[in-house]
């Protein structure tokens, strides 16, 4: 169902939600990356940390599709791969462009294990981003005829979902043929599953009620 709203201050045809929630979820699509160099054990699980801001972007359009309807979220998907590629490039020169003398040695080689990441790697992230959080999207607005109290269920079986589509291509993508992927899938996929059923009820109730109260 779309919400009537209003219109953001110096954007007449932008509601408020709409802006304030499009720029963060610019900014998660260029962190997500870069957390993702990173493994971290939370308890049992050990997931690659990028999942946060990953977690955050399906909250984000999931709120989107709920204020907005479902053609908004989706077109939010669509604008986000511009700072996608964008961040991709710029890692790109960055990465080939030579450090400075002054750099201290150890800096210089640790920006460059971050920035360096495979042409197989950025592709697997661009694909699993697209298809996972289109995924999300659609399983969301599929499951909006289920009572509104029921929002964060939607949100955490939307959101679950859509993770494990994400890790089966990107894990694929990225290392099939490198290494056995079959325990890496498993693992990733009940970790992220795991995060989703932990973090998604509260997250997706507090950017819908953000959104509300913004448009208010």
């Amino acid at each position: 169902m779309r919400m009537t709203t209003v219109p953001a201050a110096g954007n007449p045809g932008i509601p408020r939600s709409l802006y304030v929630l499009s720029v963060f979820y610019g900014g998660m699509v260029c962190l997500a990356g870069v957390l993702g160099n990173k493994q971290v054990s939370i308890g049992l699980l050990a997931v690659e940390a990028g999942i946060f801001a990953f977690l955050l972007l399906v909250v984000v359009s999931s709120a989107i599709a709920e204020l907005h309807g479902r053609d908004t979220a989706n077109s939010l998907v669509k604008f986000g791969f511009i700072p996608l590629l964008f961040a991709m490039a710029l890692s790109w020169i960055v990465y080939a462009l030579p450090a400075s003398p002054d750099m201290a040695p150890e800096n210089a080689a640790a920006i460059q294990l971050i920035l360096g990441a495979t042409g197989r790697i950025w592709a697997a992230g661009v694909c699993a981003y697209g298809v996972s959080q289109f995924l999300n999207v659609y399983i969301f607005s599929k499951l909006q005829n289920m009572p509104g109290r029921w929002l964060a269920v939607r949100g955490v079986i939307a959101s679950a979902l859509s993770q494990i589509v994400d890790t089966l291509i990107f894990v694929t993508i990225a290392f099939y043929g490198v290494f056995p992927i079959g325990q890496l899938l498993v693992g990733q996929m009940a970790a992220k599953v795991a995060l989703s059923v932990a973090l998604v009820p509260f997250l997706i109730v507090f950017f819908v009620r953000l959104g509300k109260r913004l448009d208010a």
